[in-house]
């Protein structure tokens, strides 16, 4: 399974300098699991940059995959995550949904860049 951060999703939506990297997590929809987090941080973001029809269908395209709700599991693992890694809450969310769902974590933050399960690019 793959779960992309929101950093990669933007980094797709908006054609960036590591778009490719991202492309094949998120192409691959039968492997795909999104975060509801990731969902909140993506429509916001491509709302305020672009417009809300643009955001709505980034969302669309985002709910291809499987979308995993935030729910008690993951949030208390999110709270131990974020205790033991010093990451802020939408990470330790993003993170703790990737160990739940046994996924790997496509990134390029630089908060996730030392962390076991990820696949990480850093910003050009």
């Amino acid at each position: 399974m793959n779960l992309v951060d929101t950093s990669g999703w933007l980094e797709y939506f908006f054609d960036g300098p590591n778009a490719v990297f991202f492309s094949k997590s998120i192409e691959n929809i039968e492997k795909l699991v999104v975060p509801t987090i990731c969902l909140y941080e993506v429509f916001k973001k491509v709302n305020l940059v672009a417009d809300e029809a643009g955001a709505l269908r980034a969302v669309a395209q985002m709910k291809q995959g499987r979308i995993v709700p935030l729910g008690e599991d993951i949030a208390l693992k999110a709270g131990i995550i974020s205790l033991r890694f010093k990451l802020p809450m939408a990470d330790s969310i993003i993170y703790a949904t990737a160990q739940m769902e046994k996924a790997v974590l496509w990134t390029q933050d630089e908060h996730f860049k030392n962390l076991p399960q990820i696949k990480f690019k850093g910003k050009h």
